[in-house]
């Protein structure tokens, strides 16, 4: 049984959010602390970009408006609405067992394990086995379309992943939407009409869901995180020892917090 750290975080900014995902992967990845299951909620509201996505898919006027935050991950994959939900992050380093082989092979382990936390809390969710084609309605929302090894309820993407491999170790992260109307992300991208706007909420609630919507009552963060703690321990072989960032972790996320993720140059950029 791997032996590894359990952060349970107060939700956060964006910025500090990606800040501390940042973080982790380097001190985890050089086997400076253990790896790391980190589970977070977003305070306020925060639209995250993905590494490569167009900044110009962002409504600026609208996201000010509607008093939102704005960040861009260190992972790939297209526009999120963070709030109401439950994220996961995981931090290893290249070498670790549960991340061998290929990103679908450690997506497919790190899968399982959500799967397994899903149905502890009622929602018989199963794995989409191939990505699906984007074809000509898709934009730029995230959760239009479920990727290989996404979780699927009712043939709608429940929890969307992405992963990233670098040079000192390997971060995914995803997140499970517990509440809230999915199509609130729309109002603050940036689209040609409102008949534009309306078709990607319209395609947004066929293709994407929360677990009220299925469930048809509330289910709080620490019970949804309860699960994702049970379900890694019983399917992937680890015991959790509950944890905080180091003081050189704390340091080098408020120097990533205010040189890199609150940094316009970086935000804006593409």
């Amino acid at each position: 049984m791997t032996l590894w750290r359990l952060i349970l975080d107060e939700p956060a900014s964006g910025a500090w959010n990606m800040a501390v995902d940042e973080t982790v992967l380097e001190h985890a990845g050089r086997a400076e602390s253990l790896p790391t299951l980190r589970l977070y909620a977003w305070q306020p509201a925060c639209l995250s970009l993905g590494y490569a996505q167009p900044y110009s898919d962002v409504s600026q006027a609208r996201l000010t408006a509607l008093g939102w935050d704005v960040v861009r991950r260190p992972t790939g994959g297209r526009a999120i609405l963070h709030v109401d939900e439950l994220t996961y992050s995981v931090c290893t380093a290249p070498q670790e067992a549960l991340m061998d082989g290929t990103i679908l092979e450690s997506y497919n382990r790190l899968a399982r394990a959500l799967m397994a936390a899903c149905h502890i809390v009622g929602l018989p969710v199963e794995m989409e086995q191939q990505a699906q084609a984007y074809g000509a309605g898709h934009g730029p929302v995230c959760f239009e379309v479920p990727s290989a090894y996404e979780i699927v309820l009712s043939g709608k993407k429940l929890i969307g992943s992405a992963q990233a491999r670098k040079r000192e170790g390997i971060l995914q992260h995803g997140s499970l939407p517990l509440r809230g109307d999915l199509t609130r992300i729309v109002q603050a991208l940036a689209f040609e009409s409102e008949s534009a706007r309306e078709m990607a909420a319209f395609r947004l609630l066929a293709r994407a869901t929360t677990a009220e919507m299925y469930l048809q009552r509330g289910l709080g963060w620490e019970m949804a995180a309860q699960a994702v703690v049970g379900a890694f321990e019983s399917q992937l072989g680890i015991r959790f020892v509950r944890g905080q960032l180091s003081e050189a972790e704390t340091a080098r996320a408020e120097d990533l917090f205010q040189k890199k993720y609150t940094d316009a140059a970086w935000t804006g950029r593409v």
